[in-house]
């Protein structure tokens, strides 16, 4: 033959490549999925939820939750406690 090796490809480099993105854009497509169930799960919104955990757009339905949907305190019910006036007994 041409003596080159059995794989060679003139076109590895940008296969390589061109995988290396998609699985880039795959990590960040996750990461977003999870923060938005996250954050839609803490906020009680179950409608929310389910959307975008069974409707998978590549990321631009967890953009546009994030950007117009979801709560502005990122979900987290704070608890807002009073602390008890307590008032001595022995008078001045």
């Amino acid at each position: 033959m041409h003596g080159f090796p059995l794989l060679y490809s003139p076109f590895a480099p940008l296969i390589v490549g061109v995988f290396t993105i998609i699985f880039l854009l795959m990590v960040l497509i996750f990461v977003l999925k999870g923060y938005t169930l996250w954050l839609s799960a803490r906020a009680g919104q179950k409608w929310w939820f389910v959307a975008l955990f069974l409707i998978n757009t590549l990321g631009i339905l967890e953009i546009v939750y994030l950007i117009w949907f979801r709560p502005k305190n990122n979900g987290i019910k704070k608890e807002v406690r009073e602390t008890p006036v307590t008032h001595s007994s022995s008078a001045p």
